[in-house]
């Protein structure tokens, strides 16, 4: 803690430095709890996407035995575009699932069984919630990072800045009194010495 000078700007210095963190507070308290409960949505959100993930996951498993009579399942959908925008909660910028494009694939209609198409749509459902979940996963990601540094704003300013400045404020009233007093009491001595120097 740098040293405090008892002087009257100094007093002003601190009052100013406390009025601005006591202004500054609630905005950092505001900015808390609406990040927490933005990361409640976001982790509701992502356990939505993860249930409707194992439910494709299920639908999915029909279609796994009878992809392997057609060969590569891995080469049957390829991403080609993943469109996302940036989004700002609480001055945080996070990643926000737009949309999925898959690449064309093709494939001789008369070569491949009845069952095709609709398994390959079932895979596109199961690797868009994937992403979706990568999405949601680094949106809490970055929330989280958020709330841990304005948590520790808010602890800066509550347990140490805001006390740190009244005792400062304190202190330097108690020495400005002190001096005033002095002050006083000289000049009535000196008031005294001149009484009895002119009565003598």
């Amino acid at each position: 803690m740098p040293a405090i000078k008892f002087t009257k700007n100094e007093l002003k210095k601190q009052k100013d430095g406390l009025k601005r963190f006591e202004r500054y507070l609630p905005t950092l308290q505001l900015k808390k709890q609406q990040l927490q409960m933005v990361i409640r949505s976001v982790e509701q959100q992502e356990r939505e996407k993860r249930a409707a993930r194992e439910a494709a996951k299920k639908r999915i498993e029909a279609w796994v035995e009878l992809f392997g009579e057609t060969g590569d399942i891995a080469g049957l959908v390829k991403i080609s575009r993943l469109e996302t925008e940036t989004g700002n909660i609480a001055g945080v910028d996070i990643p926000v699932f737009k949309a999925i494009e898959y690449e064309d694939i093709s494939f001789d209609l008369f070569e491949t069984p009845l069952w095709f198409d609709a398994g390959v749509e079932a895979l596109k459902k199961l690797i868009a919630f994937n992403e979706e979940l990568k999405i949601l996963q680094k949106q809490v990601e970055l929330l989280n990072q958020e709330l841990r540094i304005t948590s520790q704003r808010v602890n800066l300013f509550e347990k140490v800045k805001i006390p740190e400045t009244k005792n400062n404020i304190r202190k330097i009233r108690i020495y400005l009194g002190d001096q005033q007093t002095a002050a006083v009491v000289r000049g009535k001595i000196a008031k005294k010495k001149i009484i009895v120097e002119k009565v003598s």
